[in-house]
């Protein structure tokens, strides 16, 4: 580099903050030189529970009726709280759509309609 040019921006790679094995929620920090601004996400590997979902809705017979307690999916904590957050946890109407939506079927452990 020659005397007065202009440094280059170095370039940060992601960078693991925190990783909850309990969870398996990992928080990483990045940084864009582009926009000067520093990212922050998080991400969850939720492979032993789609696995589990998926076992147990291949187990159940999708003839059985629902009874009051019947379990119809199970979800990692991080969507948990994303739904909390967007108000679908709490309205029953919302949360049967989400959980019909064929994009959440891995969260299903039975089939059917809920």
């Amino acid at each position: 580099m020659r005397w007065g040019q202009p440094h280059p921006i170095s370039i940060m790679a992601k960078r693991l903050l925190s990783e909850n094995k309990t969870t398996g929620t990992k928080t990483y920090h990045d940084y864009d030189a582009s926009s000067d601004q520093s990212i922050i996400t998080t991400s969850s590997d939720v492979t032993d529970i789609i696995e589990a979902n998926k076992a147990q809705f291949n187990a159940t017979d999708e003839r059985a009726r629902y009874g009051d307690m019947a379990k119809v999916a199970s979800i990692p904590m991080n969507v948990y709280f994303d739904l909390k957050k967007k108000g679908i946890l709490n309205d029953q109407k919302k949360m049967k759509a989400w959980l019909n939506d064929p994009d959440n079927r891995y969260f299903r452990t039975r089939p059917g309609r809920v």
